[in-house]
């Protein structure tokens, strides 16, 4: 049977967060950011109005304050294009720091549809047995760097014996830069992340102060973190479309409970054409969807992002409705070279009926399954 293995690593992954966060610093840090706050009205998403979909009063929905999570942050936010599809029926949203986590709540119900990353749908699918979720679109590629203090690391090959931050074991920039640095011949232990290079799993919102303290001296992340990391001084060693075919991979898809695309169909429909229209709308109006993104982020953690990290964070994240399937095979397979995942069964983990039906009646062409959907 198909088993996964990261889950298992989880308190040498909470161990490695603990120590980063037990810095005085970085707890002055974190108190100071007001990470956790609650939207501000002016901020708010549109109250729901009008019927409700498949009689449901609510929709609990995840995603992460990454501008890789564009759509999610601009579609759930002020703007409201999702929720004015879903009528009557709530959008209750939850934040996230990363994917591992965000399975958890899918699996116990804690929300019932979610922006999160390749790696840990594919965890969530094999762990499950193909019984968990599906991925139901496309959402974001790019947006993904590893960012280093040039002064500790001038290249590549400079990597041995430093420190770099991912933002959790068994994540999907964990799983890239486990698999980079196996190609480069570095031997890690990809549980303890001890070895040639030591990979130090750490929340993003501590990332930024690990990185000026010195604690880390690189790290392997989405934006605007990696964004932040160059305002404040770093470097851009590797941006990750550079190791992809025509520089496109999948960094964010929507995933569903299939308890829940089972029973509530209409209301799973209505979220994508939401998300349709909200990548459209990001597409068409770039100035207002930073604008959007930063409203988003600044009520999620208390103040907005400036413009020297708002600009490349928002330019090096490209949204799009096609998953990119192919693309995803290609990181379970870094998944198990890394050691974090036996090789996984994917046939099936698509499900883009529903996000076909909303493209045909947008006039849109269909996505493809690279093979990998629902008979």
């Amino acid at each position: 049977m198909t088993a996964v293995r990261s889950t298992l690593a989880r308190p040498a992954a909470r161990r490695a967060v603990a120590a980063a966060a037990a810095l005085p610093l970085l707890i002055v840090s974190l108190g100071a950011c007001g990470y956790g706050s609650k939207a501000t009205p002016e901020d708010a998403a549109p109250a729901a109005k009008g019927k409700k979909l498949d009689g449901l009063d609510e929709v609990k929905i995840g995603y992460f304050a990454n501008t890789t999570h564009a759509t999610a942050l601009v579609g759930l936010g002020r703007k409201g294009l999702i929720q004015k599809e879903l009528g009557g029926t709530k959008v209750t949203p939850r934040v996230f720091n990363a994917g591992p986590a965000e399975i958890e709540a899918l699996n116990s119900e804690g929300i019932d549809i979610g922006w999160i990353g390749p790696s840990p749908s594919i965890n969530g699918y094999a762990k499950s047995h193909g019984k968990a979720l599906k991925i139901i679109s496309g959402s974001a590629s790019g947006g993904v760097s590893l960012v280093v203090n040039p002064k500790k690391i001038k290249s590549l090959d400079d990597l041995k014996g430093k420190t770099i931050a991912t933002p959790q074991l068994g994540n999907t920039q964990d799983v890239a830069l486990l698999n980079y640095l196996s190609e480069k011949g570095y031997k890690v232990d990809p549980n303890s992340g001890k070895g040639d290079v030591t990979v130090a799993r750490t929340d993003n919102k501590v990332t930024p102060v690990a990185f000026k303290s010195g604690s880390v001296d690189g790290a392997w992340v989405p934006e605007p973190t990696a964004s932040k990391l160059v305002a404040e001084g770093g470097k851009v060693l590797l941006d990750e479309k550079k190791l992809w075919k025509d520089g496109k991979f999948v960094i964010t898809n929507l995933i569903v409970s299939q308890k829940f695309l089972k029973q509530h169909p209409d209301v799973v429909e209505a979220v994508l054409r939401g998300s349709v229209k909200t990548n459209d709308w990001i597409k068409g109006n770039p100035d207002a969807a930073k604008k959007a993104i930063n409203d988003a982020l600044k009520a999620e953690a208390g103040k907005p992002l400036p413009p020297e990290v708002l600009d490349p964070a928002f330019r090096n994240v490209e949204v799009t409705d096609d998953p990119l399937a192919s693309t995803l095979g290609t990181e379970a397979g870094h998944a198990v070279k890394a050691g974090l995942l036996d090789k996984p069964d994917l046939k099936g983990i698509y499900d883009l009926r529903l996000l076909n039906k909303v493209l045909k009646a947008e006039g849109k062409p269909p996505v493809d399954d690279a093979g990998l959907g629902t008979k």
